[in-house]
């Protein structure tokens, strides 16, 4: 008995260990966006949302420029604008992140359950934790077409195809703050929240 206790306990230690991982990998920053792109057909939205399109990120975005609108721009070049028309939109609320941007798209390693479909903070977490800014960060990274996400202020790059990971940071630097993603298909439904 006491032999199979020492056999089982590195085994148990080792998944207690890599479950209270996978609890910490999502942020529990506020976050809710819910919206349905076979109402707008946006191109730029969609690309992000298509499997067979890995490593094209959308940033999301809202303003509310002659009323509340949606910005979509892509790692590839494309932007769109979209007003929200339907009243459904119009009640919606969204929480986008730590302030006002998530980036979202299929990475090229496939390491999510969902097929590799992820959602990011658009704020660099390190910027925002260095100068203690919760309340109005401004800190937002800008992605490259090779999905390398760069911080204008302290120059971190996070790897948008391989989970956020910090590429160039130092002792106690975090990737790219994580959200609970899924998509139904390029003109389906994108759902992006906090995990609860």
């Amino acid at each position: 008995m006491k032999r199979l206790f020492l056999y089982l306990l590195p085994l148990t230690t080792y998944f207690l260990l890599a479950s209270c991982q996978a609890e910490g990998e999502y942020s529990t920053w506020p976050c809710r966006f819910n919206y349905d792109n076979s109402l707008h057909l946006d191109p730029t939205l969609a690309s992000a949302m298509n499997i067979d399109s890995r490593g094209v990120f959308c940033k999301i975005w809202e303003s509310s420029m002659g009323g509340l609108t949606l910005h979509f721009q892509s790692n590839q070049g494309g932007d769109a604008t979209h007003q929200q028309v339907t009243e459904i939109e119009r009640q919606s609320n969204y929480i986008l992140g730590i302030n006002n941007g998530i980036i979202v798209g299929f990475q090229t390693m496939n390491t999510s359950p969902n097929g590799g479909f992820v959602a990011y903070d658009v704020q660099c977490p390190n910027c925002v934790r260095r100068e203690n800014n919760t309340i109005n960060p401004k800190f937002p990274v800008s992605m490259s077409t090779s999905g390398i996400a760069t911080c204008g202020k302290c120059g971190k790059k996070y790897d948008l195809n391989n989970g956020g990971i910090i590429q160039n940071g130092e002792e106690g630097d975090v990737g790219l703050q994580k959200y609970l993603a899924s998509t139904t298909g390029p003109n389906g439904f994108l759902s992006v929240g906090t995990k609860r």
